[in-house]
């Protein structure tokens, strides 16, 4: 499998299974962005023109295939992974572009503390600069609801600027930081992954 469907498996797991209603916050997880989408829907509902297919940069130093939609146009980027690759089918994951709403609104960007509004509860993050890392984790609140398919993931990340004398190991490596930790503020912390997907076919998630 994809390595990354194994990262996405890993984040759902993280996540402790936040399903989102499809009619939550705009977004649709139905059409192209549904768990029957494929390449040739992608073609049909953005034009052939605006949609490749090849391989993209995935965790660890390694390579995958995705379909990407709009590539020439960073601000209108939506990449797709297949749970069938050689059909070029069955959604396993879209990742969406900056200024584009999710489930529940959320969208690049956003704060912890903004996440933590749309939530209505606190929630976890998992430490920064490592390959699986600033995932966050709800485990109460709106965004850990399990009323469909549809998997939400959010990654963070920090600032990217020097920090000066700040102590970053709290923040660092396979640690889980409580989204109320004045830290991450400091850092300025903020959305950068915005991902939803669905479980692949039984046996392959």
């Amino acid at each position: 499998m994809l390595a990354r469907a194994s990262l996405i498996a890993l984040s759902a797991a993280l996540l402790a299974g936040p399903a989102l209603a499809a009619e939550t916050g705009g977004f649709a997880c139905s059409g192209p962005f549904g768990p029957d989408s494929s390449e040739a829907l992608l073609k049909t509902t953005f034009g052939a023109n605006n949609v490749v297919t090849g391989d993209v940069p995935g965790p660890e130093g390694t390579t995958m295939l995705a379909t990407t939609v709009f590539p020439n146009d960073p601000a209108k980027t939506l990449q797709f992974g297949w749970w069938d690759e050689g059909k070029r089918e069955g959604l396993s994951y879209v990742d969406l572009p900056p200024g584009m709403a999710g489930p529940h609104g959320v969208e690049i960007g956003m704060t912890v503390d903004e996440i933590a509004a749309i939530n209505t509860k606190p929630y976890t993050i998992g430490g920064f600069w490592w390959d699986y890392g600033g995932y966050a984790m709800f485990e109460t609140g709106v965004l850990a609801s399990s009323d469909s398919d549809c998997y939400l993931s959010l990654r963070f990340s920090p600032a990217d600027k020097d920090f000066g004398d700040i102590d970053l190991a709290p923040v660092s490596g396979e640690v889980i930081i409580p989204s109320t930790d004045p830290l991450l503020a400091k850092l300025d912390t903020r959305v950068t992954m915005v991902s939803v997907s669905y479980p692949g076919p039984e046996g392959d998630d």
